[in-house]
């Protein structure tokens, strides 16, 4: 497993590279929830999403190649190791399936990324990249399955518990894994980290309800960014240690506490950014009596107008 020590690790090789985003605290009224809640805005971190973290800490761990960097991604990670490979003057070559939102291609070719769309899902564009990475020797940045980038997510969680010691509950969104992996991690049970996915992306869900990674259905509002088929081999030990619960929210919930961040706050979250909180608008996951909860808001990737009204 990924350890604690590999978290301070990862957080002091990436420290030049990445924002130490700030903490909004929000009363127990601000929501309507009835008890208080303090949000993490990893939307605010370099290309809008967490990503970056474990992006320049796998760039970072490793003597890079001339031909490079090769990521597969749904969006957002394809952006950080864009960004991480164009920070650290190397090439990057990110293949994305068809399903990518316009703004996400945009802005990893913004990055100076090489983009190739292929596939209707993240998998298809993973086979993709392999058949790629064989051919150039590229190194390949998993977006979740890879150690150096787990680490470098649990530098999110190393962060929080700097920021906010007295949590009791923190709520994660889930795609692949990487994130919640690399935070469980960090936290090692000290707090009860919980699992968020849409109705229609629920690999973790399923794989602790079968007891090893399972492959599970891919749709709906943050498919782009939570939609993989099975969540990494790595981190889910860790899950099964680690990880207190699991659970789904609808897209209508999602949808709901997008407009909620935006008429609130202020802040335009991307549905996957949306999730964890969803959990709580919806009363998908009920906090126990004098919890302390923390809630991560973990990307901002999406067009303004789709979520934003006066």
């Amino acid at each position: 497993m990924v350890s604690r020590n590999d978290i301070i690790a990862a957080a002091a090789r990436i420290r030049p590279y990445v924002r130490h985003t700030p903490l909004l605290h929000l009363s127990a009224t601000e929501l309507g929830l009835g008890f208080p809640v303090t949000l993490k805005l990893e939307l605010l971190q370099h290309t809008a999403s967490f990503k970056p973290r474990g992006a320049f800490n796998c760039l970072l761990s490793t003597d890079l190649p001339a031909a490079g960097v090769i990521a597969a991604s749904g969006g957002n990670h394809g952006m950080a190791v864009a960004y991480a490979a164009r920070t650290l003057g190397v090439q990057a070559e990110i293949f994305v399936p068809t399903l990518t939102p316009a703004i996400k291609v945009a802005r990893i070719a913004g990055y100076s990324a090489r983009v190739v769309q292929v596939g209707d899902t993240y998998a298809e564009a993973l086979a993709a990249s392999r058949e790629r990475q064989a051919a150039t020797g590229a190194l390949e940045v998993h977006a979740y399955d890879h150690a150096d980038v787990l680490a470098g997510q649990g530098t999110v969680g190393r962060e929080f518990e700097l920021d906010a010691p007295g949590l009791t509950h923190v709520l994660v969104a889930t795609g692949g894994g990487g994130l919640i992996g690399g935070m469980a991690a960090w936290y090692s049970g000290s707090v009860a980290v919980v699992s968020v996915e849409p109705e229609g992306c629920p690999a973790l869900h399923d794989a602790l309800r079968a007891e090893e990674p399972v492959e599970a259905r891919v749709s709906g509002l943050a498919a782009d960014s939570l939609g993989a088929r099975q969540v990494g081999k790595l981190m889910f030990p860790i899950a099964q240690t680690w990880v207190a619960g699991a659970v789904l929210v609808p897209d209508e919930a999602i949808a709901a506490a997008q407009l909620l961040i935006w008429d609130r706050l202020r802040l335009v979250a991307e549905p996957g950014g949306a999730t964890a909180l969803a959990a709580l608008l919806s009363g998908a996951f009920r906090p126990p009596d004098n919890a302390r909860v923390g809630v991560l808001v973990c990307g901002a990737n999406t067009d303004p107008a789709k979520v934003a009204r006066t």
